[in-house]
């Protein structure tokens, strides 16, 4: 279960978004990320993920004409 840091959350919307308490409680955590510009940056590549896409996408050995 993902734990929140709901104060850190509520400083994030209520003071540096200038939301109203209203406003914050009805978005939901996709617009708040949105919002909050989280998804902009792209998460760093990790050796779990990299294996991950290394057995989904793997080397094929043979010839280069297609």
């Amino acid at each position: 279960m993902t734990q929140f840091d709901w104060p850190a959350l509520m400083r994030l919307g209520l003071r540096d978004l200038r939301l109203r308490p209203d406003e914050f409680w009805a978005l939901t955590p996709a617009e708040l990320r949105i919002m909050l510009r989280l998804d902009e940056a792209a998460a760093p590549l990790t050796r779990d993920r990299l294996a991950e896409l290394a057995r989904a996408f793997p080397d094929i050995k043979g010839d280069n004409n297609g």
